[in-house]
């Protein structure tokens, strides 16, 4: 009788990734693809109780830290409990994983803004577009919502979906609810916004240090594969923002892969914000390009796939010791 290798550890975890991606990817076609909107309704609950403009701005930065604490805290310890009394532990970790990847649609989104944009029906691509966006949309032309699209396809990849897979290899199915929790805090309390710059610190900042090193692995990955021959410059002109605890090297190295410009002013309740610009030496973006940076993206989680599924295959073909 055929002897089949067990399926245990990485092995195990990235096969139950691809799977449950695929279930998600079937079931939001049927389903809302938003499952958490109800903690992102009752965060926003929250801050309207105990985030006071009347408050000084230590105690709106301490209020936000305890938010998460008084959060987070017992849901942690709720779901590792529960885990105890589960019979299938892969259904439970499945479960979690579930909840905590991000929507599969964004890449269809952004195909119908850019369809949009180029049969210059604006208003259809700034509704269409809206939902995913925080920033003010009302007054962006055509170009500024293409590059919106753009760095929305992007930062949603990288934190929705790139991040939190990597959270559930290395941590398991906790670890990445965990994160994912923690992220939809920081999309309530985004300090972009006047309201939540103080009281929304807390949940920005641990944000940003736990995806540090998924942003740069994600980097370095679109640097190998889709560079070619201008890897050595590219790398030097991101070398500078490597160690920033923010997106900049993110958005900045796919504004060189594509060859456009990203980054810059945009406005968050009607305020301006003055971000960086990127790339200045490349042009603006158009509507092709919503199409090229889907493609960009979807290249890079194939190459991803791959590379785990050729791990897989070598841990179940290492003899065992």
């Amino acid at each position: 009788m055929m002897n089949f290798p067990e399926i245990t550890g990485l092995s195990f975890s990235v096969l139950l990734l691809f799977s449950v991606l695929l279930v998600k990817f079937i079931v939001t076609r049927f389903s809302d693809p938003r499952p958490l909107h109800y903690f992102r309704f009752y965060c926003q609950r929250l801050s309207d109780k105990v985030n006071k403009s009347s408050n000084s701005q230590n105690q709106q930065s301490i209020a936000g830290l305890v938010a998460i604490l008084v959060t987070l805290s017992p849901l942690l310890v709720i779901l590792w409990l529960f885990e105890a009394f589960i019979e299938v532990p892969w259904l439970w970790q499945g479960l979690l994983l579930y909840l905590a990847l991000g929507s599969l649609s964004q890449g269809e989104t952004s195909l119908s803004v850019a369809k949009a944009l180029t049969a210059q029906q604006k208003y259809l691509a700034r509704e269409t577009l809206t939902p995913w966006l925080l920033r003010d949309t009302q007054q962006l032309s055509p170009m500024g919502l293409a590059k919106a699209c753009i760095e929305s396809q992007l930062l949603h990849h990288c934190a929705l979906l790139f991040t939190v897979s990597f959270f559930f290899l290395i941590g398991g199915g906790l670890a990445a609810i965990a994160y994912r929790l923690l992220l939809e805090m920081h999309f309530s309390w985004n300090v972009k916004r006047q309201r939540f710059l103080h009281f929304g610190q807390s949940a920005d900042q641990l944000v940003k240090m736990l995806q540090w090193l998924p942003v740069r692995l994600f980097v370095l990955l679109l640097l190998l594969f889709t560079s070619g021959k201008n890897l050595v410059l590219f790398t030097r002109l991101l070398r500078p923002y490597f160690f920033r605890l923010n997106n900049d090297l993110l958005i900045y190295c796919f504004a060189l892969t594509l060859g456009i410009k990203l980054g810059g002013v945009a406005s968050y309740d009607q305020q301006k914000l003055r971000r960086p610009a990127f790339n200045d030496p490349g042009r603006q973006p158009e509507p092709a390009d919503i199409i090229h940076a889907g493609k960009r993206i979807k290249q890079l989680s194939v190459i991803c796939s791959f590379f785990l599924l050729f791990t897989v295959v070598l841990l179940l073909a290492m003899p065992k010791v």
